[in-house]
């Protein structure tokens, strides 16, 4: 499936929900689907900053994709990096650094979440865009 496919598809998801409320509760079972990540990456490195509420998110490179893994100590919060991991992970650092990221409007996110939130938002997706520059650098 490709990266555009995947926004397709959870854009679909969301659009059964009229409420926020009922798309607040899908993203805590998003949340709840998200892999643990090793407790040796839940340290200060891992950290995102500019994130309300703490977020840890690695990054590793296996046969030319880059593959991601996070946690966050907020439930909300780790529905959305769910989200992003969904759309990001499994992806070249060419696709991730080109990729528009559309669907974070279209199920009306941004525009509901509080500025501390989409400043952590903005944030997350730098820096799994940090990582995929990174590994972009490190091909021979």
């Amino acid at each position: 499936m490709t990266l555009n496919e995947v926004q397709d598809q959870i854009v679909e998801e969301f659009s059964v929900f009229d409420e926020w409320l009922d798309k607040y509760d899908y993203l805590i079972e998003l949340s709840k689907e998200l892999p643990p990540i090793d407790e040796k990456h839940r340290t200060e490195q891992y950290v995102i900053k500019g994130c309300q509420s703490r977020v840890w998110v690695d990054a590793e490179m296996h046969d030319g994709q880059v593959c991601f893994t996070a946690d966050s100590d907020a439930i909300i919060t780790k529905g959305i990096i769910a989200l992003l991991i969904r759309v990001l992970s499994g992806r070249t650092p060419e696709e991730i650094l080109g990729a528009d990221l559309y669907f974070i409007d279209r199920i009306g996110l941004r525009e509901n979440l509080s500025p501390t939130r989409a400043n952590g938002l903005l944030a997350m997706i730098k820096q799994m865009k940090l990582y995929a520059l990174a590994f972009q650098n490190k091909k021979p």
